[in-house]
């Protein structure tokens, strides 16, 4: 496992408590799971995503993410409808242990509320989190 100072965590991205992390683009937010995350969980052998149109509210469970050494959850940080998911994850799930940030991205939404950006954690608050824990 990385030491946090290891860790890849970009800029320009917010992070939630639960290691998701949401860029936006345009007018949409694509949400993933953080390099922290991703570490955690070990060789991801499977993803469950949403379809595209399903609604979630901040906080909703919006998928799962299956490794060798667990089952985790994915949350969604901010209101929105999906758009579409990251179908390449299907046949090539290595992809969010070997990209998180890049094409390892889970989903893409409509935000509901694009100010609750806002409420969740900046790089540098997450780093905080996690070097507290």
């Amino acid at each position: 496992m990385k030491e946090i100072n290891e860790l890849d965590l970009p800029e320009g991205l917010r992070y939630t408590e639960d290691h998701e992390w949401a860029r936006v683009t345009d007018e949409n937010v694509t949400i993933g799971i953080s390099d922290y995350a991703q570490d955690q969980l070990g060789d991801v052998v499977f993803v469950e995503m949403p379809a595209s149109g399903d609604q979630f509210k901040k906080g909703d469970e919006f998928g799962t993410v299956e490794s060798v050494k667990a089952v985790a959850e994915l949350y969604m940080p901010i209101d929105g409808e999906v758009i579409r998911a990251n179908q390449t994850l299907e046949d090539a799930p290595e992809l969010l242990n070997q990209s998180p940030y890049g094409d390892g991205w889970i989903i893409e939404i409509k935000p509901g509320d694009a100010s609750q950006l806002e409420t969740i954690l900046s790089r540098e608050a997450y780093l905080k989190m996690l070097q507290e824990s």
